[in-house]
């Protein structure tokens, strides 16, 4: 029996996502899957206190060895791909769908004169239109909630032929949830439109549908007829709730494969699902190593001729649908050798819109996480950090262990906002608490390079301080040793605490992100400083060369280094860090005021002031004494505010409020 612990997947790792999840034995077969709205809630549910758990799940979480996820786009697509997987696998601990149930349809009988909506089960029946599947819940909500819109007959025949019987309708014909064919309301042809417009509707034409609605609306608004525009507004927010089109499930005739890339510089993760008869029936993932310079259509190209080269049990499975994300390479001959294996015509295209884009959608984000989780368990692998650290000491020919690893990077937008980052790895894992930010201003945001040689001279100049704080500290604390041991009676301060150092700790080796220019000016502003046991090297992200101080060629480390892959990820790190900061800085740049440069002038005053006074200009113009009414201003305040205002008048600037964005002059 396995311990639930051995397999678990980190927090960090699980989307929070809806999606499906499938527990595997140590063979390999399922043995359970379930759906969840939240994966990442779902399943640390299973693992946070297994003694917890009710006996079948704490048998099926000590039987299994391994879980996997895969993505979806919403919560019926989950329900909807469970249902599939569990008639597929017949896990041994999923009791519900294992037998003859079934999830319940929403189907309409349209081989009947007066054609009836209902929910079914079972066999499907010759002459009737079936739509989902969906849960007992959702399923009635759906029907009540598309009758209002599209009111077609639900009763049974007995009900049908009493209504007919007395003249009558029953109640859902007296509440407008039913058109009333049954006392000639509306005549049978009628009806049948009516009836054909609901599997129009249910079958993926809602956009006429709710455009012909909004139409109504907007017509009822216009002669004043609010009621009915109300009514129109909601017929249209229940339509739209209803319509959550389902990208696992295609129509019945659909055999493809879908395959989706999600790339990075060295590696790209691959995902296929294979649709057969319209579902999902098998689900594939794996990362490969990127060959140089290879672009997407010649990955695909090998990658299909991998898939269905080297899987002989493929050929007779071969869908007539291959779908992939962009034209492969060679796509005609591709095509001829694909229909040669099956024996029939094999079409490669890109799906553009419809079911089949949003099932590409799905599968290129279920790539999208395989390689967050690929990179996640790589670095969090101990012997795999080790290796790393080593190798990258061995290709930079280092004299010392990288214990402590700093990279920094710059950001901005064509020279505004500039900032910059400091992420920390030690051990080869990363030390958030250690992370920096940096803002650039004046000469050092001219370039790249002046801003790199800014940065790291500010923190290594820090780290002097520090390291000269310390000294001071250590010196003194050795001076008070020799006053207690000669019993002499004067006493230094040592009860006042030591303010923690920021920067005391250096790197043994920092990294810049960019070529041979950005690591010239780290060098430099080391060398300025004196500081000559912190190494410096630079990665170029186009490919990934490694750049040495003073060096005319690159250091190439194999695409398959262990130590590539730890600078490629320290890079990243650094380059979401410094744009977050820029996103931030770059945000409030764009809300300027005009008071901004009062002196004592908080954000609440400001607003009080534009609040009491309707506008910039209002305030402007008003005298001190007004200015005192305003909320939180008194004759100091008010007094320095007219002689900011005063002052750029004197200077001749206006101080305009600008558009951050635009650069247009707002008036105010």
């Amino acid at each position: 029996m396995a311990d639930p612990a051995t397999y678990r997947p980190r927090t960090g790792e699980i989307p929070t996502n809806p999606g499906v999840y499938r527990f595997r034995d140590p063979h390999g077969r399922v043995i359970y899957v379930g759906k969840a709205k939240n994966l990442r809630s779902r399943l640390n549910s299973y693992f946070a206190n297994p003694a917890g758990l009710l006996p079948k799940t704490h048998a099926m979480v000590h039987a299994a060895s391994s879980v996997e996820w895969t993505v979806v786009g919403s919560e019926l697509e989950s329900l909807q791909l469970e249902y599939t997987w569990i008639k597929e696998f017949k896990p041994r601990f999923n009791v519900v769908f294992r037998d003859d149930k079934t999830y319940p349809y929403l189907a309409l009988t349209m081989s009947e004169k007066l054609p009836r909506v209902q929910v079914m089960r079972g066999d499907r029946r010759k002459g009737t239109r079936y739509f989902g599947p969906y849960t007992a819940g959702a399923i009635r909500e759906t029907m009540d909630t598309l009758l209002r819109v599209f009111p077609v007959r639900s009763c049974s025949a007995g009900v049908l032929k009493r209504a007919q019987a007395s003249g009558r309708p029953c109640l859902l014909g007296y509440i407008d949830k039913c058109s009333a064919p049954c006392v000639g309301r509306i005549s049978p042809e009628d009806h049948r439109a009516l009836a054909e417009d609901f599997c129009a509707f249910m079958g993926g034409e809602a956009k006429r549908f709710i455009a012909k609605l909004e139409k109504q609306m907007a017509e009822a608004v216009s002669t004043l007829d609010y009621e009915r525009a109300a009514r129109l507004r909601d017929d249209i927010s229940a339509l739209r709730k209803v319509f959550e089109r389902n990208a696992v499930v295609l129509a019945e005739d659909t055999d493809a494969d879908v395959f989706a890339l999600h790339e990075d510089e060295l590696e790209a993760a691959v995902q296929v699902f294979h649709v057969r008869g319209g579902r999902v029936r098998g689900q594939r993932g794996w990362v490969v190593e990127k060959v140089e310079d290879s672009t997407p259509p010649d990955l695909v190209e090998h990658l299909l001729q991998q898939v269905y080269g080297e899987d002989s049990d493929s050929h007779g499975r071969l869908p007539r649908e291959v779908l992939v994300p962009v034209t492969p390479s060679n796509v005609e001959e591709l095509t001829e050798w694909l229909g040669g294996l099956r024996g029939a015509k094999v079409d490669i295209r890109v799906p553009q819109r419809g079911d089949k884009a949003a099932l590409m959608s799905t599968v290129r984000e279920n790539a999208e996480h395989a390689l967050k989780l690929h990179k996640t368990r790589r670095a969090g692998d101990l012997t795999v950090r080790s290796q790393a650290l080593q190798e990258l000491q061995e290709a930079l020919d280092l004299p010392v262990p990288l214990l402590r690893i700093e990279c920094y990077d710059v950001s901005h937008v064509q020279g505004t906002n500039v900032v910059a980052s400091m992420v920390v790895v030690e051990d080869g894992l990363p030390k958030k608490s250690d992370y920096r930010k940096f803002s650039v201003t004046g000469p050092a945001a001219a370039d790249d390079t002046a801003a790199m040689h800014d940065v790291l001279t500010r923190r290594f100049r820090y780290y002097l301080q520090d390291k000269s704080a310390q000294v001071e500290a250590a010196a003194l604390t050795g001076h008070q040793a020799a006053l207690d041991a000669a019993g002499d009676a004067a006493v230094l301060d040592t009860t006042t605490a030591t303010p923690p150092a920021k920067f005391a700790y250096p790197p043994n080796l920092v990294v810049v992100d960019g070529g041979q220019p950005q690591v010239n000016a780290a060098a430099r502003a080391l060398a300025e400083l004196g500081i000559d046991d912190v190494y410096v090297v630079g990665l170029a992200k186009r490919l990934e060369e490694v750049w040495l101080p003073d060096s005319d060629f690159p250091v190439i480390l194999p695409r398959t280094s262990q130590g590539l892959y730890l600078l490629q990820r320290i890079r990243d790190e650094a380059h979401r860090f410094a744009i977050t900061f820029h996103r931030q800085k770059r945000g409030k740049a764009m809300t300027l005021s005009a008071l901004d440069g009062v002196p004592g002038l908080g954000e609440f005053k400001r607003k009080a002031l534009v609040a009491h006074f309707g506008s910039i200009k209002g305030v402007k113009s008003a005298t001190e004494a007004e200015l005192t009414a305003a909320k939180g201003i008194g004759p100091a305040l008010a007094s320095a505010i007219v002689s900011h205002f005063s002052a750029e008048e004197a200077a001749g600037e206006t101080a305009p409020a600008i558009n951050m964005t635009t650069g247009e002059i707002i008036e105010t």
